[in-house]
């Protein structure tokens, strides 16, 4: 049975105008909508008797889950206020916008209602700097308290955490929250200066450090997530992945993620462009992938260019470089071999390695595991017998690389 203190303290009292409420929470939500680095939880919380929600391994964020379903979260910002002037930041201290402001308890209650209406299933809380960072992750941190102490939340959340506070409060956020995170935002000390005068990259990098310290204790893997803006500044694709790159290695971050710049300000240090370069971000994201799990070296991405192609992805652009490496033997050729044939990935790999034990593989067999053939054709052989032309390949140029489209050509 319930206890009768606890079913109390899940009903949700509004001490403000509802109305009033809604409208600072379209604000903040609003405000949030820029901050890309969230991801499934990949913890488990024991769940209080009394309590409501669960953190599951299957994780709570705006993105897709491995199972391919859409994982939906209160995304919000505290408050807007802040006092730094971030030149690429729709909320930077100089712009004439609304502005807005939530208790804890009304996040608490807000986050509660919405899960309870099953809108949600869990909270992404950050904020703007008000007075000073460790005022504002405190009371970022009472907001959660109150949901796991009061409530008995025992939900998916997510807690920024604030450049400059202190690392008793980033130790408290690692222990209250299912992820953290803290954005790097630039990937080099220049590029601060430039836009974002009042950080240094010290500083936004110490919560990360923090937080690693804290999972070496333990043993764990790296908890944290960061964000990097691309397209801000003149830095190179190689230079940001390279950053990228050291943080994996280092295990500082489970999680890169990569946010193609918006202009929302106007500013002479800014780029002046119309539409973000939302095709690079997606370009990263591949070499991000081929750096962490196809088993690629960052000078192997970069050996012709700084900047990646935007015709074509990444892996294709190093097979082209490559042909010496190809056609790869399907029958015969290990993981790392078959991972770098366009059209392969590593569960698509890992399959050919299981099947090829017990059966024979074939093109029918290629095409049931979903391999795109339209494009590893090229690159293979089966039994030493060839699909396609492998001389096709050699004749390629950027105006007939159509055949090798992500889109229909």
């Amino acid at each position: 049975m319930n206890s009768p203190q606890i079913l109390e303290r899940r009903k949700l009292y509004f001490y403000t105008n509802t109305k009033d409420i809604l409208q600072r929470l379209s604000i903040l939500s609003a405000s949030a909508r820029y901050d890309n680095s969230c991801s499934s939880s990949g913890g488990k919380r024991e769940v209080h008797p009394y309590g409501i929600g669960n953190s599951h391994l299957s994780g709570i964020c705006h993105s897709w889950s491995s199972d391919g379903r859409c994982i939906s979260l209160l995304k919000i910002l505290m408050t807007n206020y802040c006092l730094n002037n971030c030149k690429y930041c729709i909320n930077r201290s100089v712009n004439d916008v609304p502005r807005a402001i939530l208790t804890p308890k009304e996040i608490a209650d807000l986050t509660l209602e919405f899960y309870r209406r099953n809108y949600i299933e869990g909270l992404f809380l950050s904020s703007g700097i008000y007075k000073n960072s460790d005022y504002t992750m405190e009371l970022m941190l009472k907001a959660v308290k109150i949901l796991r102490f009061k409530y008995y939340f025992s939900g998916y959340i997510h807690l920024k955490l604030i450049p400059g506070a202190s690392t008793e409060l980033v130790k408290e956020a690692f222990r209250l929250a299912d992820r953290v995170s803290s954005n790097i935002e630039l990937p080099t000390e220049e590029s601060l200066r430039r836009l974002a005068p009042e950080k240094s990259f010290s500083e936004l990098y110490k919560p990360l450090k923090i937080v690693r310290e804290i999972y070496d204790e333990k043993r764990l893997k790296a908890p944290a997530s960061t964000q990097i803006i691309v397209g801000a500044t003149p830095d190179t694709d190689k230079k940001i992945l390279k950053l990228a790159n050291s943080l994996y290695e280092n295990k500082i971050v489970r999680r890169v993620y990569y946010s193609a710049y918006i202009p929302v300000n106007k500013d002479s240090d800014l780029p002046a462009i119309l539409e973000p370069p939302f095709l690079r971000e997606h370009r990263l994201y591949q070499a991000d992938w081929l750096l962490r799990f196809y088993g690629f070296k960052l000078d192997e991405i970069f050996e012709e260019d700084e900047n990646l192609s935007l015709r074509i992805d990444p892996k294709l652009a190093w097979a082209l470089r490559h042909l010496e490496f190809f056609p790869v033997e399907i029958t015969k050729a290990d993981y790392y071999e078959l991972v770098r044939v366009p059209g392969i990935g590593p569960t698509s790999a890992k399959r050919i390695i299981k099947i090829r034990k017990n059966s024979e593989i074939s093109e029918t067999t290629l095409k049931k595991l979903g391999i795109p053939l339209k494009r590893a054709k090229y690159f293979i052989t089966i039994k030493g017998k060839p699909l396609a032309k492998f001389s096709q390949i050699k004749d390629l140029n950027q105006e007939n690389l159509c055949l090798f489209s992500e889109k229909k050509c």
